[in-house]
C-alpha cells in the first residue's frame, strides 16, 4: 500500500521533471535557433515583445488567464510538495483477524520495544526504527549509530538473531523483511556508565 504510494510519487516526480525538462530543451533551442537566423533573418532581428505580442497582451481576459495559471501552477507545486511529506509508516499493526474482528497494536509500541532492545546492546549508541508498508506485512527499516570501537559482525548478530527474531515473534509474523543501515560516531565526551 504505502510502498506503492511512493512508487507512485517517485514516478510521478520523473515524468513530470522529464515533461518540464523537454519544455524547457524545446524553449531554449527554439530561441537558440531563432537567435541564430534558421527561422530566417527577420525572427533574428527583431525585438523580443514586437507589435503583435504586444497587442495580444494588451487584450482585457490576458491578466485574468495569467492569474489562472499562477493559481493552477500553485495548486499543483502545494500538491508536490504535500506529496512529498508523506510518510509510508504504519501506524496500527494487526496481530490477528477473524470473524468477531481483529487485533491491533500501535506501531510505536512494537517500534519502541524494538529500539529500547537494540539500544541496550553494547557498542550501539542509538537505535531508530520504523515499520512501513502494510499493517498485515510490514517491512523495518532500522538506523543504528554505533560507537567508533564498537563491534559491528557482532551487532549484527545480535539484531538479526535476536531483535528481529523477538520481533517476528512478537507480530506473530514468519518473515519482517528488514534493511538494517549501521553508521559510526567519534566516541562520546561523557562514556555511559553501567552500575555492575
Amino acid at each position: 500500500m504505502a510502498g506503492d504510494r511512493s512508487r507512485r510519487s517517485a514516478r510521478g516526480n520523473r515524468w513530470g521533471l522529464a515533461v518540464v525538462g523537454a519544455v524547457l530543451l524545446v524553449a531554449g533551442l527554439a530561441s537558440l535557433a531563432a537567435g541564430r537566423g534558421l527561422f530566417g533573418g527577420g525572427a533574428a532581428d527583431s525585438v523580443l515583445l514586437g507589435p503583435g505580442a504586444r497587442e495580444a497582451l494588451d487584450q482585457q481576459w490576458v491578466p485574468y488567464a495569467a492569474v489562472a495559471v499562477a493559481f493552477v501552477a500553485g495548486f499543483l507545486a502545494l500538491r508536490w510538495l504535500m506529496s512529498q511529506g508523506l510518510n509510508d509508516t504504519v501506524g496500527r499493526l494487526v496481530l490477528e483477524r477473524g470473524e468477531q474482528g481483529r487485533v491491533e497494536m500501535s506501531e510505536n509500541v512494537a517500534r519502541g520495544a524494538l529500539e529500547q532492545e537494540v539500544a541496550d546492546y553494547p557498542g550501539v549508541r542509538r537505535a531508530r526504527a520504523r515499520l512501513t508498508e502494510s499493517a498485515e506485512a510490514p517491512h523495518l527499516r532500522l538506523a543504528l549509530t554505533l560507537d567508533d570501537d564498537a563491534d559491528v559482525a557482532g551487532v549484527w548478530r545480535r539484531v538479526s538473531s535476536e531483535a528481529l527474531a523477538n520481533l517476528r515473534r512478537a507480530l506473530d509474523l514468519e518473515q519482517v523483511p528488514a534493511v538494517v543501515r549501521m553508521s559510526m560516531t567519534a566516541p562520546a565526551k561523557n562514556p555511559r556508565r553501567s552500575l555492575a
